[in-house]
């Protein structure tokens, strides 16, 4: 990228960040005032209070200047020596105590205010449908945790701040020169409202330019979780260059949109300095003629230039406020975005808990489609009888693993009931549906955390027993013995600390421990060796027995003891019955069968099954 300081470098378009809506400044300022502020409004009025008392001994500072010059140094009065610098001690000491509480105070205010929003995207995070979370890169959403909120964070304590103890101060240190003199007042402020329209001019291009660098960002935390989970992908196929130049063009982009706000705000601070300078100017040339003339002390311009530096700041800060607003808005727009998506899937009005009696699940007239006009079913129905394990087998992208996910509600059919024991799924709670259910999906997700508190993962008042029960059963308990902490290690980042078949039993025993009447596997077998899959297999037969299972089964041998296969393709049920029997149609099972045993294991299966033992 050329390198350009005062001018902006041309960049390829970015596609517009869907999650992000387009509030107003107010909308966002009263969303933060209702939502944030004012429930701790007593915290508020302690802040503005201290802040007051801070712009009040900062305006005293003037006048005690001007009494120091003119009784001490010109009138030569010995007594107001110490007087005056008794005055001076109070006033600071007033000052320091109003400045630590102000600061306190504001400062838990924005960082209250961090939590809480991060609290509502969380929650919004861990209810929102599936397809929405899995439509929008994880890097979005770690952007927003990490740094939308802070930056809204740092704004809105800014403007809190400027709002209240700037404009105390001025008005303070405006009074000061107004009692001092108020033809020089007049003469350093009238130029002001002039920079202040001048500064408010630059407000959309720092919005845009704040917006942008934000997607960038967004993309550079995208780009960086990417890489990490593929780094192996990376070497091997020695792409490390060009990741690099990936990361290089999103850094320098994100650098180049930030440039774009910081020279709209370095117009700010040279704008007011030559406005105030042109002010300074004017009032120097006043109080120097009339102060020849004796009609303007030198204690009165003491305390009049005091005031009047005092001030530059702080008037600084509020000329200069609503263009580092932008900077908020921009970045609350990504943030509330999020917390407002509005859920498809909701629990109706008066929803019902699930009663199980004996755990039938009945697919009726089903169509669902995760893209519109792309149906993966029409008209879909199937019964998996109580007590029976069914099992869906079938080519990739049949629809195998869209109903399991239909059973969770993870998603909802555009028309037809999915229904357990006659209640449709749909008028029930998600609380009850879920815990009557028990998942292992082919890749088990494990936690960060100790091995024992993802086993017990939705098991609440599991104790030390039950755990190693369930651990026993999934063949598990024997290499978790191993580890010197045993059932408190630590499982690491995705459970990066053990092989691929052993987060399969933790998985497993999870499973187990939760012991719902409803059972769903997606090939729970898959990452598991012959001999652990041969324990473990007792064990899940003990598990399956008198419980409703649907399993995916991807390696035909492990769908022997079904009582039920359903074959499907393209979103069809295209054949159905038992193991035996689908070997000897010649139809899609059997053609399934002879791609992962050949024809010869299809003829005999006595040697199949003595094969996987």
């Amino acid at each position: 990228m050329q390198e350009k300081l005062f001018s902006d470098n041309k960049l390829a378009d970015r596609q517009v960040d869907n999650l992000a809506q387009d509030y107003t400044t107010r909308e966002i300022a009263t969303r933060i005032w209702q939502e944030h502020l004012k429930p701790r409004y007593k915290l508020l009025i302690l802040a503005s209070l201290a802040m007051a008392v801070s712009a009040a001994t900062t305006a005293a500072f003037p006048l005690l200047i001007q009494r120091v010059t003119d009784d001490v140094f010109v009138n030569q009065q010995a007594n107001m020596v110490s007087v005056i610098a008794i005055a001076v001690i109070v006033v600071i000491s007033l000052k320091t105590i109003a400045s630590y509480i102000s600061n306190v105070t504001v400062g838990y205010l924005g960082q209250r205010f961090v939590s809480d929003i991060r609290i509502k995207m969380f929650d919004r995070l861990t209810k929102a449908d599936l397809s929405w979370i899995e439509g929008v890169h994880s890097g979005r959403f770690l952007a927003g945790f990490l740094n939308d909120v802070n930056l809204i964070k740092t704004t809105a304590s800014r403007t809190f701040v400027a709002l209240v103890e700037n404009t105390l101060k001025v008005f303070g240190l405006g009074l000061v020169m107004f009692w001092t003199d108020w033809k020089m007042a007049i003469l350093i402020m009238i130029a002001m409202p002039i920079g202040v329209y001048l500064l408010s001019k630059q407000r959309i291009k720092m919005r845009k330019s704040t917006t942008k660098g934000l997607i960038e960002t967004s993309e550079l935390s995208t780009l960086i979780s990417q890489t990490l989970r593929g780094l192996r992908i990376v070497r091997a196929y020695g792409q490390e260059k060009k990741e690099l130049d990936r990361a290089s063009n999103v850094i320098n982009r994100a650098m180049e949109y930030t440039m774009r706000g910081t020279r709209a705000q370095a117009l700010s601070s040279p704008a007011v300095e030559f406005l105030t300078g042109i002010g300074f100017a004017a009032v120097i040339y006043y109080a120097g003629t009339n102060g020849i003339k004796g009609t303007v002390t030198l204690g009165q311009f003491s305390a009049f230039m005091a005031a009047a530096m005092l001030i530059y700041q702080p008037l600084k800060s509020l000329a200069t406020l609503q263009t580092a607003i932008q900077e908020g808005i921009a970045a609350a727009s990504r943030v509330y975005g999020i917390i407002d998506h509005q859920s498809q899937l909701v629990e109706i009005e008066g929803a019902k808990s699930l009663n199980i009696t004996k755990g039938e699940i009945v697919f009726e007239n089903v169509t669902f489609a995760y893209e519109q006009d792309a149906p993966i079913f029409k008209d879909f129905s199937l019964k998996v009888p109580a007590g029976k394990t069914v099992a869906l087998v079938g080519p990739s992208g049949s629809g195998k693993s869209t109903i399991l996910n239909l059973v969770l509600r993870f998603y909802d059919p555009s028309s037809g009931t999915v229904k357990i024991d006659g209640q449709d799924i749909s008028k029930l709670t998600l609380k009850s549906l879920r815990a009557a259910t028990g998942l292992v999906t082919q890749e088990p997700l494990l936690f960060d955390d100790t091995i024992a508190n993802n086993i017990a993962y939705g098991t609440q008042g599991a104790n030390q027993d039950q755990i190693a029960a369930a651990a026993k059963a999934a063949a598990a308990d024997h290499f978790i013995k191993e580890f010197p902490a045993q059932y408190d290690t630590p499982m690491g980042e995705a459970g990066n600390n053990l092989s691929g078949g052993e987060k399969q039993r933790i998985a497993i025993a999870r499973a187990i421990l939760k012991d719902a009447p409803i059972l769903l596997l997606d090939e729970p077998t898959s990452a598991l060796d012959s001999k652990s899959e041969s324990h473990f297999q007792k064990a899940l037969d003990g598990l399956m027995k008198d419980r409703t299972v649907l399993m995916i089964a991807h390696r035909l041998s492990t769908v022997k003891q079904a009582d039920l296969v359903v074959v499907l393709a393209k979103g069809k049920m295209v054949e159905m019955g038992t193991y035996e029997e689908l070997l000897t149609t010649g139809g899609l099972f059997s053609e399934l069968h002879a791609t992962q045993f050949g024809p010869s294991e299809q003829q005999d299966p006595v040697s199949e099954q003595q094969m996987a033992k």
